[in-house]
């Protein structure tokens, strides 16, 4: 089968097993919303509303499990895509919820054990979807054959990471960079795709165009300044195309906003998260009498320093003998530090950070100078992602883990950078919820590894 029809064949199904879920989820709330909550109104809906609520359910459950990642089946391991499918449900039928109060219109609200049972009978369709659909797409797209290209330096590195996602790719031959352009060509043919890292630029370019032209996929890991040109605005001034990179950061009217949704959204956060620090802050204390919080000098917009608040999860003078990164199996880590880093709570107390100014709820995470200039030996562009305040969460912290190299991180924040709009903010602070339920991304650096 040709790859294109290959992957048309691929979307068609996918697109029919995620309607088929959002299809049978939608059956569950239009028959809790006839028969439990409309019945019991002061003035029930009639055909129309009926159809208005249950179209509006369909909106969110869309809208929401696309957010999570939901629908990429064949991309996501099943563990991933039930995670993504049961929150992006539970926020849709959070929201419904709300919605129903609102056309209620009278206290008190309506009774909430009917959403609650919907959701856990909306869990087990995901779970019982997901692992037909798991086995149907193993078999009937098995893993892509890829040409992998790569420097010496990179190759161990990147053939573990593929080696990771067996269920996506297969490596049917690994070839050094420097081999003549012409025999990179001919490997390609016995390949489904090719993969592109630490490759010379114009032999890079070549393969891109020779791709282009054969329809071959290609993976290409990009270089720093393919992802600045990503930033990039079209320029028509004459009949030359042109891309106009500013370099500034974000724009006046960004930072304005931003800072705006900053101060808003950590207030109500801290509200919100005071009971979970109360508790935090009492266990902390009881288990060693120790101080509850532990402040640490860090970088942001600029290259200006702060002190970032935490809550202490390590034993008292953890870095007497010098400061170093935690490992997976750190013994100064405590057992109530072991709890609250793999709930995230520790960084709650930076919600003040916030407040003052010193952080925005999205950005790069703020690293120590001494970190920074660990790094920027081996990577001079590593200051590049002083661009924009450093963050709560970010682009780095949702799509990397937490022992991703300096060199894949700084990529990630400038992809956040270059492409920075509000609503990508929003939809960082929602993936969030996500990365709090994989614990891949809490993962220290192994012993003798370098970075974090």
């Amino acid at each position: 089968m040709p790859m294109d029809s290959f992957n048309q064949y691929k979307r068609l199904i996918r697109t029919g097993v995620i309607s088929l879920e959002i299809l049978i989820e939608a059956i569950i709330f239009g028959y809790i919303w006839l028969e439990i909550y409309n019945i019991r109104m002061v003035t029930p809906f009639e055909n129309k509303g009926h159809w208005m609520m249950i179209g509006f359910y369909v909106l969110y459950l869309i809208a929401f499990v696309y957010l999570y990642g939901g629908t990429k089946y064949a991309y996501y391991r099943k563990g991933q895509l039930i995670l993504s499918q049961t929150l992006g449900t539970l926020i849709a039928n959070a929201v419904m919820y709300v919605q129903i109060i609102i056309a209620f219109g009278v206290f008190p609200f309506p009774i909430v054990w009917p959403m609650l049972l919907a959701s856990a009978v909306d869990f087990v369709v995901i779970v019982i979807l997901n692992q037909i659909s798991d086995r149907m797409f193993h078999r009937l797209f098995p893993p892509k054959r890829l040409l992998v290209i790569c420097d010496l330096k990179n190759k161990e590195n990147l053939l573990r990471k593929i080696a990771g996602r067996k269920d996506l790719y297969e490596v049917s031959k690994c070839i050094s960079a420097e081999e003549p352009l012409e025999r990179l060509k001919d490997e390609v043919k016995n390949c489904d795709a090719m993969m592109l890292y630490g490759i010379e630029e114009q032999k890079r370019n070549d393969l891109v165009k020779y791709c282009f032209e054969k329809s071959i996929r290609i993976y290409v890991a990009p270089e720093i300044s393919d992802i600045l040109l990503r930033g990039a605005d079209r320029l028509h001034s004459f009949d030359t195309p042109f891309l106009l990179l500013r370099n500034y950061g974000l724009s006046i009217e960004q930072k304005l906003i931003k800072r705006l949704m900053d101060i808003v959204l950590s207030a109500l956060m801290l509200v919100a998260a005071s009971p979970f620090m109360l508790v935090t802050a009492l266990a902390i204390k009881l288990e060693d009498h120790g101080p509850v919080l532990y402040k640490q000098e860090r970088v942001t917009l600029n290259g200006k320093k702060f002190w970032i608040y935490k809550f202490r999860s390590m034993i008292v003078d953890a870095e007497k003998q010098g400061a170093r990164f935690s490992s997976k199996n750190d013994d100064r880590i405590t057992k109530v530090g072991r709890v609250i880093r793999a709930l995230r709570l520790d960084e709650l107390p930076q919600l003040l950070n916030i407040l003052k100014g010193d952080m925005s709820i999205v950005g790069p995470r703020p690293e120590r100078q001494t970190y920074i200039d660990e790094f920027c030996k081996e990577t001079p562009e590593f200051t590049y992602r002083l661009k924009v305040k450093a963050g709560l969460t970010g682009y780095a912290q949702i799509y990397g883990k937490y022992n991703t190299t300096p060199l894949d991180k700084l990529k990630m924040d400038l992809m956040y950078i270059e492409s920075y709009s509000i609503l990508q903010d929003i939809r960082l602070i929602f993936l969030t919820l996500k990365i709090m339920f994989t614990k891949e991304s809490t993962e220290g650096v192994e012993e003798g590894q370098n970075h974090a």
